[in-house]
């Protein structure tokens, strides 16, 4: 028996490494003989470069960059196994787990600046020919203009005076100079210093089809949930259009309708300004090419995957809909079964059909209390995926036994 074990995170439970492993020790008690290959995954979003790095045997690399707040955080970008991969992860220096701790969420104030420097590090690196960029749990809404003043873009107001839209040390001072408000006076852009990386492919790993601008760009959709009053999205919002004309007239390229443009507070936009090579793909599919899904599940007879919770929104995009569809394309024959922390009621059979998927097993079930799996994680996940084992492997017997028959 073939099985593939390919989980996300169980989000504040147990990372996809550790999901892997527990489901791997409850395959093996059920069945001792089985060939197992562990593909610990992510979806794009926080936790990618470590698991990726894990996944195939690459390293992990610390940098000191400039926090949201302006202040110094550790973060790291991950080279992958294959030596020419660099995953630099957005929240790794921008996200909303870099604020400071007890600090306000300040969208106004929360810049980009240290994703710049988290890609010029890992675009430094020796042997580094491909560079990706998950976006995702961004604390910020800036467009990526402080990025892109951290790579050397110079931002000027029709005067010719230096704009920083990337350090909001004197935003309160002069909100019209620093920070996202300073992108209302930009009106000239300069690319002449800019560190644009002509020889490295960039990927960008993106999961929302959000423009930049508008009801359903990143200051209206997401700025919300970064402590952005209604007041103050419809001055993000403002800030974002001035900075995309700007943009638009010293590139010659208007990104803003471009679907996914408003990806973490307009990062996404920024990139695509600032590397014309760039490419937009959904976070999972970037994934399962960097550890080789394809070639390991091509021969499967069994893919288990899973996650914290399994509902209605797996649907619109989440890891595990990814690695279903992925899976069915390469092997149609393949079983496909979720392991979850939780399983909605509208996972009913038809929306396991619907997915491609055959089966899912949950760890907060009639005998298991949510406190219980919670506190036990590792133990209940590799009891539900030894019962699982089991299961599939009597169906499968039952199967090749009626085939014997006739």
């Amino acid at each position: 028996m073939r099985i593939v074990i390919a989980p996300d995170s169980f989000k504040g439970t147990l990372t996809a490494v550790q999901a892997c492993d527990a489901i791997a020790e409850g395959c093996r008690r059920a069945l001792p003989d089985a060939d197992l290959r562990l593909l610990p995954v992510a979806d794009g979003g926080e936790g990618t470069a470590k698991t990726l790095a894990t996944a195939t045997g690459g390293t992990v690399h610390p940098v000191t960059v400039t926090g949201p707040l302006r202040t110094p955080v550790e973060a790291s970008y991950a080279v992958l196994g294959d030596g020419g991969t660099a995953v630099v992860e957005m929240a790794e220096a921008a996200g909303l787990l870099r604020l400071p701790p007890g600090a306000p969420r300040e969208p106004l104030r929360a810049t980009t600046y240290g994703v710049g420097e988290l890609i010029r590090a890992a675009a430094a690196h020796p042997g580094v020919t491909k560079l990706v960029v998950a976006l995702g749990g961004s604390a910020t809404t800036d467009g990526g203009a402080g990025m892109l003043e951290a790579l050397g873009v110079a931002f000027c107001d029709p005067a010719g005076s230096l704009m920083h839209p990337g350090d909001t040390t004197f935003i309160e001072e002069y909100p019209d100079l620093w920070g996202v408000g300073s992108l209302y006076n930009v009106t000239q852009v300069d690319f002449d210093d800019a560190e644009r990386f002509p020889n490295t492919a960039v990927e960008i790993a993106c999961d929302v089809t959000n423009p930049l601008l508008g009801h359903n760009g990143a200051a209206h959709v997401f700025g919300p949930q970064k402590g952005a009053s209604a007041e103050q999205v419809t001055f993000l919002d403002g800030a974002l259009r001035e900075y995309a004309d700007a943009m638009a007239k010293a590139t010659g390229r208007d990104v803003r309708d471009v679907p996914g443009a408003g990806a973490a507070g307009g990062t996404a936009a920024g990139l695509l300004w600032l590397f014309p090579q760039a490419t937009l793909r959904p976070g999972i599919e970037i994934v399962l090419d960097a550890v080789g899904f394809d070639g390991v599940v091509r021969n499967a007879d069994i893919l288990f995957t899973g996650e914290g919770r399994f509902d209605s929104q797996t649907a619109g995009g989440k890891a595990i809909f990814g690695i279903a569809r992925r899976a069915r394309q390469i092997n149609p024959a393949v079983h496909v079964h979720v392991l979850a922390g939780m399983v909605a009621p509208e996972v009913t059979p038809e929306f396991l059909h619907r997915l491609g998927i055959d089966g899912a097993t949950p760890m907060v079930s009639e005998t298991t209390t949510q406190e219980e799996a919670l506190r036990n994680a590792f133990a209940t996940l590799a009891r539900i995926a030894e019962h699982a084992t089991k299961k599939v492997n009597d169906a499968f017997k039952l199967r090749q036994a009626r085939e014997a028959v006739g």
